[in-house]
């Protein structure tokens, strides 16, 4: 029994160091990004490796480009569309959260995240699409680290150039070439609400990009000029 007791206990130490050792190393990261640009995030990894399942050669789009050289209409967009509190919340939206769950708990199922752009980036750096109680909560430290280590317009910064747009697209500057042929610094507001609305669900969007989404972008439109951005 006392072999078996010491057993569990240092099984046990050697999970919390190991978690603490994966904190540290989500950490680092974090803190190298607040000054260089990701080369990938674990979200470009796992679209890589099924674009190349059907196509070995098979490659991203992904420019980075800095904030200035994004528009301040796909910024303003992007806030209308995901997040309108993000200036001022510290990485949770308490009542978009319990909006969301009230919504699941009448349709009976997850149909709405109440996700901060600040949750959104962690999960797109480091985790995956999955949805478990495990993800939500390393989904939660890592939103502390961001938003402890880096500004908001450092956050949005990220989170525009690393963000999904379509099979193999990611980043601002390769979904404006991608669906209108011209950089990030030129979208208007039109084209920045058409872009945002994809957000959701990039992939399923871009098949239906187009004339299918012009009510949604007329809607974010209509509030861009009330968002705030860094």
């Amino acid at each position: 029994m006392r072999k078996l007791s010491r057993y569990i206990t240092y099984t046990l130490f050697a999970l919390i160091g190991l978690f603490l050792l994966y904190q540290l190393w989500i950490f680092s990261h974090i803190v190298w990004w607040k000054y260089y640009p990701p080369g990938t995030t674990s979200f470009m990894s796992l679209r890589m490796d099924d674009l190349q399942e059907k196509k070995p050669d098979a490659t991203l789009r992904y420019t980075w480009v800095p904030y200035e050289r994004i528009s301040v209409n796909l910024k303003r967009a992007v806030v209308a569309s995901e997040d309108d509190g993000f200036i001022d919340h510290e990485g949770f939206d308490w009542e978009g959260i319990q909006k969301a769950l009230e919504k699941n708990q009448r349709k009976g199922k997850v149909v709405a995240g109440g996700s901060t752009i600040s949750q959104q980036l962690a999960k797109n750096l480091f985790l995956s699409p999955s949805k478990s109680y495990f993800r939500k909560g390393e989904e939660a430290i890592i939103t502390v680290m961001l938003e402890t280590v880096l500004d908001k317009r450092r956050i949005l910064e990220l989170y525009l150039n690393v963000v999904e747009w379509g099979e193999g697209v990611f980043g601002a500057e390769a979904a404006a070439r991608r669906y209108y042929n011209i950089g990030a610094s030129q979208l208007n507001a039109d084209q920045a609400a058409h872009l945002a609305v994809m957000l959701p669900n990039p992939r399923k969007y871009e098949k239906q990009f187009g004339p299918r989404l012009a009510a949604h972008a007329a809607r974010v439109r209509s509030r861009m000029a009330y968002s705030e951005v860094p």
